[in-house]
């Protein structure tokens, strides 16, 4: 019974984003790790057809048992090789045997198939995720990424020196590579477990997927500065933060959830991290001219978000379909914890990331949020990076298992922009730049709307299209523009006037 209880827990809290499923299994300190991670990995997998047959047989209405629990037993009892327990749930499971296989015999015949795995989509059944690399982060504030090679290759590993190329990362056996994006990076063959190794244990290197390290390191946060992070739970990224600071300035990081922030307490003692002060509080609710927050220069924001680019959370295209108001529930929430981080006066940077796929909480969220925030602007990130951004925001980095080789994720970099920084943009202004094509939306800004987003994901969060448009008339004419950048663009015009009056009387003139 123990190993259903956990199984189902587990996947309670992949759910909530509080981990991926290997560190979670591993970090349970069950007695039978491969057990347990065969189980929640197999669940996972045929977790849309498992709701299918447990919503067909009423199983849980008749049960009063929790769907993730109803999950792992009735996938051991008519998918895979038997339940392993006895007791309360066995007899639960053989009282409805008959009716549970029926369903699984119904599906089978409705899509002409023979076999269980025959009943997932292609995708699934060569899943992605089993073909990504093992990515190690080195925790430079315990030792070095010299230090860590050095110590692999003394432990029987083969060192190959850094990548250059995406193929690069695709390794067998025991071989390794330094990334050739991130610096503190480095790659293994797929499914190298190190959650046993010394180096883990002491917290010298982080198991933490390559795309993930990304908003750290674009927001790039000086030594001794202030930075915030908004929805930090499980803390991969605020020890990345904490790394690129040395240690040295002052760190928040906020989450909801106590048992998460427990749990990232831990994670950032073992990475010996210092510098952080931990807050079991909304941030939507933090003051941002309040004097503990007034001087927070930088802010990574990775809010709550579908989790489509979990390889092993992929959507499929009806559970899209059946998930169409959650989409727009959560882009509402996203939105509007981007408009509350933009209004801590002192901000320079900030970027925003999810670990999803859909338009609907990426790029859609991030045009939103500039046309409601005149004074911040995209900037373009890791110009190396071989997946951008939806047109018109290449500006975003974009990930995925076929084109970065890592899980799904998406990430904005956004800067305070002053008047000075207008003004040198405006004199670089020679012609029409980057079009803002429809995927600009307009949303609902009101408190209510984004905590029913967020507390009954029932906000209706709607985006509207707009019609495209060049960048100066984008700022110079819209209605919320300040008259300072009307007047910087407006000289600016005038100037290339002139420059073109002089360039036509010196052409006539030669002619």
């Amino acid at each position: 019974m123990a190993l259903y209880a956990k199984a189902a827990e587990i996947l309670e809290r992949v759910e909530a984003k509080q981990g991926a499923i290997k560190t979670l299994v591993f970090d349970s300190k069950f007695k039978n790790i491969k057990q347990l991670f065969a189980l929640v990995c197999e669940t996972q997998k045929y977790s849309t057809i498992l709701e299918e047959i447990i919503e067909s047989t009423k199983l849980i209405k008749k049960t009063k048992i929790k769907m993730n629990l109803a999950k792992v037993l009735v996938y051991d009892f008519v998918i895979g090789k038997g339940l392993k327990c006895g007791g309360p749930w066995k007899a639960l499971m053989l009282k409805h045997r008959s009716r549970l296989e029926a369903a699984l015999a119904r599906m089978k015949i409705k899509k002409n198939v023979s076999c269980n795995q025959a009943l997932l989509p292609p995708n699934i059944q060569q899943s992605e995720g089993d073909l990504l690399p093992r990515y190690v982060r080195v925790n430079t504030l315990k030792t070095t990424v010299e230090d860590a090679i050095d110590y692999f290759k003394r432990d029987g590993f083969s060192y190959l020196g850094k990548a250059y190329r995406l193929d690069d990362l695709k390794l067998k056996g025991k071989s390794f590579v330094a990334d050739l994006h991130l610096p503190d990076v480095l790659v293994f063959s797929a499914k190298t477990d190190f959650h046993d190794h010394y180096l883990y244990k002491a917290g010298h290197i982080i198991l933490q997927d390559k795309a993930s390290c990304l908003p750290a390191y674009l927001l790039n946060p000086s030594a001794g500065s202030v930075v915030l992070d908004a929805c930090a739970a499980p803390g991969n990224k605020t020890s990345h933060l904490a790394a690129i600071m040395k240690n040295k300035g002052r760190l928040f990081a906020f989450d909801l959830d106590a048992k998460r922030l427990a749990t990232m307490s831990t994670l950032l003692l073992r990475a010996g991290v210092t510098c952080q002060q931990l807050a079991n509080q909304d941030f939507l609710k933090v003051d941002p001219d309040g004097s503990q927050y007034k001087d927070v220069e930088y802010i990574l924001l990775d809010p709550s978000c579908s989790g489509s680019g979990m390889v092993c959370l992929r959507d499929e295209e009806s559970s899209l379909q059946k998930d169409s108001g959650r989409l727009k529930a959560l882009a509402a929430f996203q939105l509007h914890c981007l408009n509350h981080a933009l209004r801590f006066p002192r901000l320079q940077r900030l970027v925003y990331s999810t670990c999803s796929i859909h338009t609907e909480e990426n790029e859609q969220v991030v045009a939103a949020c500039l046309q409601q925030n005149r004074s911040f602007r995209l900037v373009p990130g890791l110009q190396q990076w071989p997946e951008r951004g939806l047109p018109p925001f290449t500006q975003c980095l974009r990930a995925s298992a076929t084109k970065t080789l890592t899980h799904g994720f998406f990430v904005a970099l956004l800067e305070r922009h002053t008047a000075e920084t207008l003004k040198e943009q405006a004199a670089q202004i020679s012609s029409p730049v980057a079009e803002m094509s429809s995927f600009i939306p307009s949303a609902n800004e009101g408190k209510q709307e984004a905590d029913d987003a967020n507390v009954s994901e029932n906000g209706d969060g709607e985006f509207q299209e707009a019609s495209s448009t060049n960048m100066e008339l984008d700022v110079a004419l819209d209605a919320k523009a300040t008259e300072e950048e009307i007047k910087i663009l407006g000289g600016a015009k005038k100037k290339r006037k002139r420059r073109k009056k002089k360039r036509d009387v010196s052409t006539a003139e030669t002619r």
